[in-house]
């Protein structure tokens, strides 16, 4: 795993139930960010993709953030 991986140095996994950290991690139209730019590791990236889509559904996190 990498050791710069945010969630390998916390002893954590992503939760849908933390929608501040989940933040972090979306542009700012609402998109998922990159592995390369979240610099996370492959397993966490997957985890964190699947739990924002979690918060998505459970309205916790916009699925699009429209700009006027």
């Amino acid at each position: 795993m990498s050791k710069n991986c945010y969630f390998c140095k916390q002893g954590t996994l992503p939760s849908f139930k933390e929608p501040e950290v989940l933040k972090k991690y979306l542009t700012q139209r609402g998109k998922i960010v990159s592995r390369e730019r979240s610099q996370l590791c492959a397993w966490h990236q997957r985890k964190l993709a699947s739990e924002i889509k979690k918060a998505r559904i459970q309205s916790l996190l916009p699925f699009v953030v429209y700009e006027s």
